[in-house]
């Protein structure tokens, strides 16, 4: 068999082997260039999620405590032990590491001079050699200190341009710098400032050691010092550290994002596990890169799981094409392959005809789209094996159709036997089996996230090709009843039409039909359970407009707040952590354990979450409360109860709330509540509006607002100035000064749950098997019209000698065709809305809505969507057979007498 003779044959059906070539084609393309979009899509995630969080959480910050050197070779001995800790971190964390960083300070004393007199400034200063800091910085200015300082001259000293002028410094000014150790010898240093600095980049991470260089720790409360840091040479520090001056040291490791590898997270977390640990005894370790990495972490292995779901409806329906087109190819050279046995050729020779064939086309095809996969950016996965082994089954593909052709040709097509044989049975009886163990196996087992199994992963493609075969079953019943209706009315169309389409053998394209629609269907009902959810997360942390909150604002803030322009109602929250429940009012018997206190003001509360228009309930109990006597009505959460019950207290228990303790009843139970951490599993909630009337008064730590428009830096302005009214109050006698306020905003929040960290595959997945499903679903359909076209052909032209017209034509056509586009999408979007209901309690979702569960309810968007989709795909059937008459020229099909 020459090679020439197959080309001439390709060349022949080069429609047909287009069709096979480029399924091969999408399918290694997918194999290659999939996996590097999502590793790309990961490595973004992992960047942006690593450099938003601040530096204390991106670090490996190692400090010692303070010491003093008898050589002064502190530099020296930082620098040393920088690569000593480095090489005893775990290879993961070690391959991990993007930059380092060291220094070496004196603790800070207490620094005098007449420019800090005239603005009465109280200040202590530290000295500190950073290696880089030259280059990192500009001098605005004076210059440098020496790199040699002076034996017997002052320590020269360079400042953040920022902090000096806070503290009334300059380029020349004169200090005193004393650390009072013991009270008999004081360490006095004459200190100079000889420069001013600005950071080149303020985003660089030489400027992130704590404390900082660029700005003032300002006092904690009255009599307090400003805290400052200055640069020194390492000389100059050396110098001072030889005088007795005690040091410490800092060794900071950043991790980059370039630098991990997002599919070996758990290897890195696992090493930074290992090194906290295994922490030197004297430095101390402070790391939090292992909490954003857990979460997203978390995130990739529930999104890879899902992707292996959506892949694997995606190439089992590929599969599918890829065998309708090698049937519908073989079918039409049935006469060819039929008259080669008739000349002595044997039973595999039309098997072997194909498979060289197949060779000159698919092979090409496969390489072809695996080097356009290869042009995808991303770090690529090991998936080679794959290709080929998808490459070696396609090229199978056409001979093993050529086998199953009969030897005798072929017989009628458009019968659908009453009993199915034997053989065909047990298959599908083979299939329900198999997807009903399927299914009790994920619910029981689960899916490990980050994971693939084989099987468990094949369940939705399993239970798709259950609902086709069941479908196929119930399909020609109700047409049979409906034609039997037709044949009683007048024309001959409705009859004809539901009668072909009763006797239509269309198993595999329905098939396939169905696991398209299905995919797509899934990805779409999922996609909007996360959305919704992601909305119910953005109201439990803000179950208004915005959210103030503080430490304790004086109580009329939320009347302060009501005045401000577009502010409709504001309601305040009192919340407190780790509060003791007892059983008595003096707290002497805590046995119940601790809890989180959450006071609202039950009427005001759900007013300010009505007119915000969020969907929160507001529990009755808090609501309807008024104050008298007896316990608070409380509504706790189940496991509180339970350990109240355990504890006998079905009356009343006691929990303290900003020093007072409250006696409170159990009035009903909820399992979250917004405000709280969705992780938060033991919690009361009391109605403000019924305390009783005490001397000392709770006041609110935070305030609810519902407005439209509103404006955050108001808003925060409006509660420091609350905080700064309880301050002048003088309820806090150590006059500490607040920390500024924080306010939330429910949009910002739910824009922070779609953005960022793994949602970028998770989006590519969704829309990646909503739009594939659905143009392969199309495609099936066209394969579904076109196995049917010659024997409608036929039939039509005989029709139309009789006297049918186009239009008739036209109806005969929509009322056979109509049945079976819609009982595939049908069955297809019944398939894709009941997987999520199996499927959803093991995918790990929850990891993109902030902890809430994800509900996969109705929706009737997708009512919509799949009339629409049914609409398109009926209209996409009647085009493609529209298409093929037109190449058939239906006027010919009888004088050439062509088969189905």
């Amino acid at each position: 068999m020459s090679v020439g003779a197959a080309a001439r044959r390709v060349r022949a059906y080069s429609g047909q082997f287009l069709l096979l070539g480029v399924l091969m084609l999408v399918v290694t393309l997918l194999v290659s260039g999939v996996p590097r979009l999502v590793n790309r899509l990961a490595e973004q995630g992992l960047r942006e999620r690593l450099t938003s969080e601040p530096a204390a959480r991106r670090d490996l910050s190692y400090t010692s405590g303070s010491t003093s050197l008898a050589g002064g070779a502190a530099m020296s001995t930082a620098r040393t032990r920088l690569d000593v800790l480095e090489r005893q971190m775990p290879p993961a964390v070690r391959a991990a590491v993007a930059e380092r960083w060291y220094s070496a300070e004196t603790l800070p004393g207490r620094l005098t001079g007449p420019d800090l007199a005239a603005r009465n400034l109280l200040v202590d200063l530290g000295l500190r050699a950073v290696p880089g800091v030259r280059e990192a910085g500009t001098l605005v200015e004076g210059a440098w200190p020496d790199e040699v300082p002076d034996p017997d001259g002052p320590v020269q000293v360079a400042l953040d341009a920022d902090v000096a002028r806070k503290l009334n410094l300059r380029a020349g000014s004169r200090l005193q710098l004393s650390q009072q150790l013991t009270p008999e010898v004081p360490l006095l240093a004459p200190v100079v400032v000889v420069g001013l600095f600005r950071p080149a980049n303020r985003s660089d991470g030489i400027w992130d050691a704590l404390p900082p260089l660029l700005r003032i720790i300002e006092p904690q409360g009255d009599g307090e010092p400003f805290v400052a840091q200055a640069v020194v040479t390492p000389a100059t520090l050396d110098r001072q550290v030889a005088e007795a001056w005690p040091v410490r040291f800092g060794w900071r490791y950043r991790l980059g994002a370039s630098t991990i590898d997002p599919r070996r997270l758990d290897e890195l977390i696992d090493g930074l596990q290992q090194l906290q640990r295994q922490a030197p005894a004297d430095a101390k370790l402070t790391q939090g890169v292992d909490v954003p990495l857990r979460a997203f972490a978390a995130e990739v292995d529930a999104a890879r799981t899902l992707l292996a779901v959506i892949a694997a409806g995606v190439l089992a329906t590929l599969a599918g094409l890829i065998v309708l087109a090698a049937t519908l190819a073989v079918r039409r050279r049935r006469s060819e392959f039929a008259l080669l046995r008739a000349r002595g050729g044997a039973a595999t020779a039309g098997a072997r005809r194909s498979l060289a064939e197949s060779l000159l086309v698919v092979p090409p095809a496969a390489l072809l789209g695996w080097w356009l996969g290869t042009l995808t950016p991303g770090t690529p996965d090991p998936t080679a094996g794959y290709a080929v082994t998808a490459t070696v089954l396609v090229c199978l593909a056409l001979p093993l159709a050529a086998l199953a052709v009969p030897a005798g040709g072929g017989a009628r097509r458009d019968l659908v036997r009453l009993r199915p044989s034997a053989r065909r049975l047990t298959v599908e009886v083979f299939l329900l089996v198999l997807a009903g163990l399927a299914a009790v196996l994920l619910r029981r087992r689960g899916l490990t996230l980050g994971e693939v199994d084989p099987l468990l992963v094949s369940v939705p493609v399993l239970l798709a090709v259950a609902a086709a075969v069941l479908a196929l079953r119930a399909y020609p019943w109700p047409l049979r009843l409906v034609s039997r209706l037709a044949a009683r009315t007048r024309g001959s169309v409705a009859f004809l039409g539901t009668a072909r389409a009763g006797r239509s053998a269309v198993a595999a394209p329905l098939v396939v039909v169905v696991l398209a629609i299905g995919t797509a269907a899934f990805c779409a009902v999922v996609a909007a359970g996360v959305e919704a959810s992601r909305d119910r997360a953005a109201e439990q942390v803000v179950p208004a407009d915005a959210l103030i909150e503080g430490e304790r604002f004086a109580p009329d803030t939320p009347a302060e707040l009501g005045r401000l322009p577009g502010v409709r109602a504001a309601t305040p929250v009192l919340r407190e952590s780790a509060q003791p429940l007892a059983t008595d009012a003096l707290g002497t018997d805590a046995r119940i354990g601790q809890t989180t206190a959450l006071l609202v003001d039950g009427p005001g509360l759900a007013e300010t979450i009505r007119l915000s228009g969020v969907d929160v309930p507001v529990p009755a109990a808090l609501r309807t409360a008024r104050a008298g006597a007896g316990p608070l009505p409380a509504v706790v959460s189940p496991a509180l109860a339970a350990d109240l019950a355990e504890a006998g207290l079905s009356g009343s228990a006691f929990v303290a709330v900003q020093g007072q303790r409250y006696e409170l009843r159990v009035a009903g139970t909820a399992d979250s509540f917004p405000l709280l951490p969705a992780t938060t599993d033991r919690f009361v909630i009391l109605p403000w509006q019924a305390l009783p009337a005490r001397n000392t008064e709770p006041v609110p730590t935070s305030v609810l607002v519902a407005g439209d428009r509103l404006d955050a830096e108001v808003l925060r302005q409006a509660g420091d100035e609350g905080q700064a009214r309880y301050q002048r109050t003088g309820a806090v006698t150590a006059r500490e000064r607040p920390i500024g306020v924080t306010v939330s905003t429910r949009a910002d929040v739910r824009r922070d749950l779609g953005d960022g960290g793994a949602n970028g595959v998770l989006a590519f997945g969704f829309l990646a098997g909503a739009a594939g499903g659905t143009a392969l679903g199309l495609l099936a359909i066209a394969f579904t019209v076109l196995a049917g076209a010659r024997a409608r052909g036929q039939v039509l032209s005989r029709l139309r000698t009789l006297g049918l017209s186009r239009r008739q034509w036209r109806g005969l056509l929509l009322v056979e065709l109509t049945p079976l586009v819609g009982v595939a999408v049908l069955t297809g979007a019944l398939v894709g809305a009941v997987l999520p209901l199996l499927l959803n309690p093991v995918l790990g979702l929850s990891a993109f809505t902030s902890g809430v569960p994800v509900r996969v309810a109705f929706e009737p968007g997708l009512v919509a969507a799949v009339l629409a989709l049914g609409a398109l795909a009926l209209g996409f059937a009647v085009a493609v057979e529209a298409l093929n008459n037109r190449r058939l020229r239906l006027g010919e099909v009888l004088r050439l007498g062509e088969e189905s």
